[in-house]
């Protein structure tokens, strides 16, 4: 940790459904509505044929495995997790999606084990099972203690802030937290939170206007001292390109007074920004998934998951040190990445961060580093 800075992790889609759901302590209903598969453990067998046999149930901190031991290591002040997936063992499935998430209740352990500070819920998938998975979801991330942010039982509570308090005894400050989806993700518009309806906090566009309102909000509800972060769910599932008006509205988001944007919705990670001395990560990539043994889009190694210790000055937001550390999935567990994954992590991170002017290089721990810009 960086002396006199505040660090967070932060990271991308936590997608503890499905296969990860069957084969911790508890796993639910194993149906699917998928074209080709019908039963979640299918996906436990395609990680099996890839990397050998998961011998279930496995305990509820495998999926994060090494990951854990880096996060205590570290001690970041606030932990921010994409929690993409409804935490119920019922509901109605959401017609019309190719593919639903859901995991027992009793296997939300498999989430809070890895301690997060809040839950970001404004994503495509924490309404699979319908407005009554919501609130399943909701009720059980409230009964675990863990703050829910970007979806409630209507707008004002899909709108709230998840304010973090930072520093011996909270006296350290606070992450002040906000998130919101994009029609981009695929969010369905009928997925809007209203004055009278559950649902996720879904942005009407990706406008000037828009984010200067979303600033506004900022300025008015953040106290002195806050860090501001902004978490957007955005953007399809695979390519690096990032679009001009994504990069139009975070720079607006920070221009207007928001320190941090922090981007997910792709299934790896997308380039990286330093504006005016604030951070854009414009996507996270997945962090925990069951996607370990379904081809295709290989190129993209999705396989690799990378971990944001984003280390900012709590006076101003700026940012003082970025390091990513590279897991890689196998058998549905993270693992350190080897030195040749955190290598081929690093050479895609400049390349595809050369229109932003951003480079890594890898320190004596093993650790992506963001040289200075």
């Amino acid at each position: 940790m960086s002396g006199g800075a505040l660090t967070l992790f932060l990271c991308g889609d936590v997608m503890t459904g499905r296969g990860v759901d069957q084969i911790l302590p508890y796993p639910g209903d194993p149906r699917l509505w998928e074209s080709s598969v019908r039963d979640a453990r299918t996906y436990v067998e395609l990680a099996e044929r890839v990397n050998g046999r998961i011998a279930r149930p496995v305990g509820f901190g495998w999926p994060w495995g090494d990951a854990l031991e880096l996060l205590d290591r570290v001690a970041p002040h606030a932990r921010v997790i994409n929690l993409e997936t409804s935490v119920t063992g019922g509901g109605e499935v959401a017609a019309g999606k190719a593919v639903h998430y859901r995991m027992s209740p009793d296997n939300l352990p498999g989430v809070t084990v890895a301690r997060p500070d809040a839950c970001v819920l404004a994503n495509n998938h924490v309404l699979d099972f319908g407005r009554q998975g919501l609130a399943d979801t909701l009720q059980s991330l409230a009964t675990a203690g863990v703050p829910a942010v970007g979806a409630g039982g209507d707008l004002d509570e899909a709108r709230r802030p998840v304010a973090i308090p930072w520093g011996d005894g909270g006296g350290g400050g606070r992450v002040w937290l906000v998130a919101f989806g994009a029609r981009s993700s695929g969010i369905p518009d009928s997925w809007a939170a209203g004055h009278e309806r559950s649902g996720v906090n879904l942005l009407p566009d990706l406008s000037d206007d828009t984010a200067d309102e979303i600033a506004g909000q900022v300025r008015r509800d953040r106290a002195a001292g806050d860090v501001a972060v902004v978490s957007l769910h955005w953007g399809g599932n695979w390519g690096y390109d990032v679009p001009d008006r994504h990069a139009r509205f975070a720079r607006r988001l920070i221009d207007g007074g928001v320190d941090l944007v922090h981007g997910h919705s792709s299934h790896h990670p997308r380039p990286v920004e330093v504006y005016r001395g604030r951070l854009v990560l414009y996507g996270c990539g997945d962090m925990i998934d069951d996607y370990e043994g379904i081809s295709g889009h290989e190129e993209y190694r999705d396989d690799l998951r990378p971990m944001y210790l984003v280390s900012v000055r709590p006076d101003t937001g700026e940012l003082v040190e970025l390091r990513v550390a590279v897991m890689r999935a196998r058998r549905m567990r993270l693992c350190w990445a080897s030195r040749e994954d955190t290598g081929q992590m690093r050479d895609v991170f400049d390349r595809i961060g050369r229109r932003f002017g951003t480079r890594f290089a890898a320190d004596d721990r093993g650790l992506l580093r963001l040289l200075a810009t």
